[in-house]
């Protein structure tokens, strides 16, 4: 047998992960915009940024393009800024340059490329959890399971959208999938640590998925025969201290540099290393945030009530089926994430996930922001990747009710990918400028 078609082999792995790049990648150009694939995105943050880098500057040097209309735009001291972290900026600046100026970079059709690495790597990360007995998928079903995740999560809408807050998720999503594969087993602590780092300059809440390599590690610097989850106190004796502080160095290493970096960028524009520019945000709702803070206990009911609660609405005489610009629960897109709460076996690193997945997902509860203007909670894209490896591990049958869920979560969110932000969603998306209003008015 040909080894690139060896069952197992490292070749077929990466032949397999081709094939989803490239389906997916497809997939997502084919069912783009063609003003996405064809001009700059009316929010190319990232292309500014990387203009702006070019031009030997860190802020834009003038007032936003007016085809941006000012959204999310800091101003300090008379000068304009990009305020989100600008990883992705670095990885447009090559086409930045190449075509001249932001304005006529394709930015859209940049990240449509990038779209396609999350599932693909997501797919190498599930194989591994097979190859090291954590998990009893098969090839087929971890592809599957990886298009579930392109096409069955809100991922789908997110990779259609170019835009700089859609862009975002598409480069962190990939970074997280990357740290799924290098933390496994604590096998790659360097790449690891690398990534997590470059996804915190990216999203920042990536950060908090610190728990899982953490876990890993401890796992694996202590002999087979002791559990350390059952047998805390005889693990940490027996625990190989050398290993473990090693693996922890050259761990945190690249992410204290990447950290490092963004602070020395944040004091060169803002004069504090911890500013990035949030509380300079030119939006109508500044005073929100001058009042509660980016973070408070005070947007968490609104936030819960969108990720469990938000519904389509229907009955609307105008359009038979409408969506909150909070976009729709968590469930509805992606019903086969209820799998994660009801686990037939709990093998590692199936503790390590579930906590790395909430630690990720806590800071955006707490934030003033739902993810507006939204099909589906967006920010569930930070975590996807630890939902679905949670599945793989879970143990449950993959009968006709998964398979149901799944193609259900692929119809709803094709529907979103080609709705939203598009002339076929006119009269779909309710846009509540307060942002008070989540569920259908009576």
């Amino acid at each position: 047998m040909h080894p690139w078609l060896v069952p197992d082999g490292p070749q077929r792995r990466f032949v397999v992960s081709a094939f989803v790049y490239l389906v997916t990648t497809g997939a997502f150009l084919a069912c783009a915009a063609e003003a996405t694939l064809s001009a700059h995105t009316p929010w190319n943050h990232f292309a500014l940024l990387a203009e702006a880098w070019l031009d030997g500057r860190l802020d834009l040097g003038a007032a936003p393009p007016a085809y941006a209309g000012m959204n999310d735009f800091a101003r300090f001291d008379g000068r304009w800024y990009v305020p989100f972290p600008p990883f992705p900026a670095l990885l447009v600046l090559p086409w930045v340059g190449l075509a001249g100026s932001a304005e006529a970079t394709a930015d859209g059709r940049f990240f449509l490329l990038l779209a396609g690495i999350a599932p693909a790597v997501l797919f190498l990360a599930l194989e591994k959890l097979r190859r090291l007995g954590r998990s009893t998928r098969s090839e087929r079903d971890n592809v599957l399971l990886a298009l579930l995740f392109a096409f069955g999560t809100v991922y789908f809408f997110t990779a259609e959208q170019g835009t700089v807050w859609y862009a975002a998720h598409v480069v962190a999503a990939a970074l997280a999938a990357l740290y799924l594969l290098f933390a496994l087993d604590a096998e790659r602590p360097v790449f690891a640590g690398l990534a997590l780092g470059l996804g915190f300059a990216t999203r920042t809440p990536l950060l908090f998925a610190l728990p899982l390599f953490v876990s890993e590690l401890w796992r694996t610097s202590v002999p087979d025969d002791v559990c350390v989850f059952d047998a805390p106190a005889e693990a940490w004796r027996k625990l190989d201290r050398a290993r473990f502080v090693r693996g922890l160095l050259l761990f945190s290493a690249p992410i204290a540099l990447v950290v490092l970096l963004t602070f020395l960028h944040n004091q060169a524009r803002f004069g504090d290393p911890f500013e990035v520019g949030y509380r300079y945000l030119e939006v109508a709702w500044r005073g929100r945030i001058e009042k509660w803070g980016l973070f408070s206990y005070h947007y968490l009911g609104r936030n819960l009530a969108v990720v469990l609660t938000s519904l389509p609405w229907l009955g609307d005489p105008q359009a038979p089926v409408r969506v909150s610009a909070h976009g729709l629960a968590l469930w509805v897109t992606t019903p086969a994430y209820l799998y994660v709460l009801w686990p037939k076996v709990r093998r590692a690193p199936h503790l390590a996930l579930a906590v790395t997945a909430v630690a990720v997902a806590l800071p955006t509860l707490f934030y003033q922001n739902s993810g507006w203007v939204q099909f589906g909670y967006r920010f569930s894209n930070d975590y996807a990747v630890f939902l679905i490896a949670l599945i793989a591990i879970g143990g449950r049958r993959f009968g006709a009710l998964f398979w149901s869920l799944a193609a259900f979560a692929v119809v709803v969110n094709t529907f979103g990918a080609l709705t939203f932000n598009r002339a076929a969603g006119a009269g779909v998306y309710v846009i509540e400028r307060t942002q008070r209003m989540i569920h259908q008015p009576d």
